[in-house]
């Protein structure tokens, strides 16, 4: 007749760890991706991750071909060149762009996606450089301004200042 004791154990257990905080929901952010007119053209989804964050991006109406895409520093998008958002989400000054760069620290830095012939694009992104909460050594996408997330007209070469050559922003998402 041990098993009842050893049951009792396990739902006390159970109780335990459904309560434990490192197991508790993740913060998840959808947002609208808007092209320069104001059109929405897919939708970015971000959600924490105990080392980084998690980004989904599911877009529309881009030219065929690779597009740079960055965490920029203020979640605006209210003018249609995207100029409002800022530069790229960085914790250190100078900020210096590139994932192949040696001294880069630019935290907005992202690898590029692909836009099919039809000229959609979906993607799934992990970046351990940025969090959605303060508290860590990465940057907190959702500070008092908020983020944005930017896709760029062209590929960004992860090495030329300050944004890889990416051109113009083309897409904009609020992450508030």
């Amino acid at each position: 007749m041990r098993i009842l004791p050893v049951f009792a154990g396990l739902l006390l257990a159970g109780t335990a760890i459904a309560q434990d905080p490192i197991a508790a929901p993740q913060t998840v952010k959808t947002s609208e991706l808007k092209n320069g007119a104001g059109a929405v053209i897919g939708h970015v989804t971000l959600t924490d991750a105990p080392h980084g964050v998690l980004l989904r991006v599911e877009a529309s109406g881009l030219t065929p071909g690779w597009h740079g895409i960055h965490f920029h520093e203020k979640g605006d998008c209210s003018d249609a060149a995207f100029k409002m958002s800022g530069g790229h989400v960085h914790t250190m000054t100078p900020s210096i762009h590139g994932l192949l760069n040696p001294q880069a620290s630019d935290q907005g830095d992202l690898p590029n996606i692909f836009a099919g012939a039809d000229g959609t694009a979906t993607a799934e992104l992990f970046t351990p450089l940025v969090a959605l909460h303060a508290g860590t050594a990465r940057a907190d996408l959702l500070d008092a301004d908020g983020s944005a997330v930017v896709i760029h007209a062209a590929a960004d070469d992860y090495k030329t200042q300050p944004i890889g050559g990416a051109g113009a922003r083309v897409a904009c998402a609020v992450v508030k």
